[in-house]
This record gives C-alpha cells, structure tokens and sequence, in this order.
C-alpha cells in the first residue's frame, strides 16, 4: 500500500494547480513559442515551479519530471510526472478544457494518479489495484463492444504540419467506421473521458509521459486497456498511445494498421 501521504500530495497538487490556472484564465497571460505551433504560457511555468517547491519540501529525496523544465534524474525509486497544463493551446486560446495531471512511479511503475479539470471540478485519481474514481465516484469503462458504437477521440502531434497528410489519412480510416470521431486537445482529458465511458477510445501519437501517465493508469483501473498503436506494450516513456475499454481494443488496432 501506498504511503497515505503520495495520494494526498498528488490530489493538493493538482487541484491548486487548477486554482491557478483559474485565476488566469482569459486574462491575457503571456503566450511564448517552444515551436511553430507549440506554446508554453507564464501559468504553465508559474504552476510547475509551484509543484517542484512543494515535491522538494515534502520529498526531498524524490525526482521529479515535469514540461517546462529539465532536471537531471538523480536515480531516485520515486518519479512525481507532472503537466502543469495539458491543453496549454485551448488555455491561450480561451477554450475551457484544460487541466493539470500528475502521476507517481515508484521503480519504473505507475503506483497513483491524478487528473484535475477545474473548468467542471472533475478530479480523476487512481491507485493501482485499487480502482479510479471521479470525484471520489468509482469508475467503469462503457460497455459498448464495436467501433460502429463508439465515440472516439484523438490528438494530432505538435509537427503534424510537416506531414499532414500521414494524421488525416488515418484519421478519415477511423471516422469511416466509428460512431463520432472528438478532438479536445487534452490527453490527459481524454484518457480520462474513456475511464468515465463517455468515449470508448483514444489514439494519440508524439506524447510525453506527462501527458499519459496518470490518465493511463486511471483507464487501466477502470476496467480499460492500453497499449502502443502497434498493439505493443506500453509505457509512459513510448511516444504512441491507444486507450480504450478493452472491448473495441483489437477492432481498432486493426483500423489503425
């Protein structure tokens, strides 16, 4: 059992994160470049700065991964993975779906997650082997058993203008065989509607393992499946994601091959 102390930890984080990004939201914050189309805003840098002082007066000894700045791992058995701000594109624009995600390995595994939106006070975490709940409300993945059902959604890379064609191409594959194809522009909100069974699938590829590695614990509790889009083993660290409930899982990996 986890110490009682990373649940609590994880759950503050992320809920003061969402106060945060709240109490600039349409503000005008300041908006810079990190590429042609990728951008970090003075909230994203401002909540991670937040969380890296909290992890090192709580856990000194713990490392820390996070978006916006680059510390050199120590080896540490625990790794807090933190975005900030998922969805920092929708949060320039003044688009409400946002939020902050954090998650907890200790040796390599996922052991607790947490997902706050603060646009619908939504807060997902997750332990493993223990369930995910919403708002303290466990979680099940939906029941529907074909991609003809199904509600997915997706995600297109940051450098998707240098090849467009490759995402729109399996994009329209998809949208010819599924119920209703969404993009929201958060991952970590994705995966996390899948856990809640308001989609059945998620396919993203070029992430990082912050804006996974919570939400795809929190599936995997809720009953759902992840893997590579290849079908592989996955892990936070591997760039490509397929989350799903476990239903339509083969379905469409046979769609996206």
């Amino acid at each position: 059992m986890n110490d009682p102390k990373f649940l609590a930890t994880a759950v503050e984080a992320v809920i003061r994160a969402g106060e945060m990004q709240m109490a600039k939201f349409g503000t005008g914050v300041r908006v810079d470049k990190k590429g042609a189309i990728d951008l970090v805003t003075e909230v994203d840098v401002e909540v991670e700065r937040m969380f890296r002082a909290l992890v090192a007066e709580r856990f000194p000894d713990h490392d820390v991964l996070a978006e916006e700045f680059d510390t050199p791992p120590t080896g540490a058995r625990h790794r807090w993975v933190f975005d900030p701000l998922d969805g920092t594109t929708n949060f320039a624009h003044g688009v409400p779906i946002f939020c902050a995600s954090l998650a907890l390995e200790i040796d390599g595994e996922a052991v607790l997650g947490a997902v706050y939106d603060p646009n619908r006070n939504e807060l997902f975490t997750a332990e493993a082997g223990e369930g995910a709940r919403l708002n303290g409300r466990r979680l099940q993945v939906s029941t529907n058993a074909t991609v003809l059902d199904a509600m997915l959604v997706t995600g297109f890379p940051y450098h998707v203008q240098q090849d467009p064609d490759q995402f729109v191409k399996v994009f329209g594959r998809v949208l010819r065989h599924a119920r209703a194809v969404r993009r929201l522009g958060s991952a970590a909100i994705d995966l996390c509607w899948v856990a809640a069974g308001r989609m059945e699938g998620f396919w993203e590829a070029s992430l990082k393992p912050w804006d996974t590695a919570a939400a795809a614990l929190i599936l995997r509790e809720a009953g759902g499946r992840v893997t590579g889009i290849d079908g592989g083993p996955w892990q936070p660290e591997r760039p490509d994601v397929l989350g799903t409930n476990g239903l339509i899982h083969d379905e469409v990996l046979a769609i996206l091959r």
